[in-house]
């Protein structure tokens, strides 16, 4: 077998339609568009979601709940994380969270939560703490600082 005899397999193909090519090809005339109306002009274009005129689907469905604009989303952190990752006497910053791969992205900001325990020294440089979590920093002779 040469590359020049190489085809699909039959079936496989078929040829693409002409429109607009006259009345013997099946699509002349009209070219496949119907006679008149929105769908029949040039430069026919509806936003996605348009239902003609109709309520869409998208407002007559009920909305639920409440977004707070304002809100602030923390990326979160926990002592047993910071634990495992540093060493006796580091210091957790931001940059060396997302450095070590712990978080992905800051947020708004990023809050250590108490989930854990920890034995190590650590001076922790965060926007926030929840209360448990400064108590057990301080508790094993570190700092938290609010940034």
């Amino acid at each position: 077998m040469k590359l020049h005899d190489l085809a699909p397999a039959s079936g496989s193909t078929k040829e693409r339609k002409r429109i607009g090519r006259g009345p013997a090809s099946g699509q002349g005339k009209t070219a496949g568009k119907g006679h008149k109306g929105q769908l029949a002009r040039a430069g026919r274009g509806m936003r996605a979601g348009f239902e003609g005129g109709q309520m869409p689907l998208q407002r007559r469905i009920p909305k639920r709940g409440f977004n707070n604009i304002f809100g602030t989303e923390m990326a979160i952190v926990n002592i047993a994380t910071l634990d495992k990752y540093y060493e006796d006497g580091a210091t957790v910053t931001v940059d060396s969270l997302l450095e070590k791969g712990i978080l992905k992205k800051t947020l708004d900001g990023v809050k250590v939560l108490g989930r854990g325990e920890t034995s190590k020294k650590l001076t922790v440089q965060v926007n926030a703490f929840s209360e448990s979590a400064k108590s057990k920093i301080e508790a094993a002779g570190g700092k938290a600082e609010v940034i």
